[in-house]
């Protein structure tokens, strides 16, 4: 071996992080369809039809960061090797949710903490596991003489 340690990431950290944000966003997307968020608590301009528009516009990539999020702690649970794939997709879906309301939120110049600070949370949180992901993927054992 030439010394590189090929280090896996580990589901246990990041099964948390998972679960919070999967079910977080089932959530809020059941609560905003039932109209259950009062709207002194939503964004600005909260009953504006391009606002509502532009919400819903992230309910697909949401959808699919909860389903693969959680396909991969049952993928984990079945020791199914898969699972890094699954997690490795839900991450970087989930860095790109929160990235897309960042950039829309800082164009407008509103930067209420009720929105930025979980949006922030979707952004960089990935960045930590995305990274550990990244090197196991590409770190290998390099055949002596080479």
């Amino acid at each position: 071996m030439n010394g590189l340690i090929k280090r896996e990431p580990s589901m246990r950290i990041l099964k948390w992080f998972f679960l919070l944000t999967d079910i977080s966003f089932i959530l809020y997307f059941s609560a905003t369809a039932l109209r259950l968020i009062p709207p002194e608590w939503a964004y600005s301009d909260y009953s504006n039809p391009i606002l509502i528009a532009w919400n819903w516009s992230f309910f697909p990539i949401d959808m699919l960061v909860s389903v693969t999020g959680l396909t991969a702690l049952y993928l984990y649970r079945n020791r199914s090797p898969v699972w890094k794939s699954a997690a490795l997709i839900s991450l970087v879906l989930t860095f790109c949710s929160g990235m897309m309301a960042i950039s829309y939120w800082g164009n407008r110049q509103e930067f209420d903490p009720a929105w930025w600070i979980p949006n922030l949370f979707l952004m960089i949180y990935p960045l930590f596991f995305i990274r550990k992901f990244w090197k196991s993927a590409f770190v290998s054992e390099v055949p002596e003489g080479i």
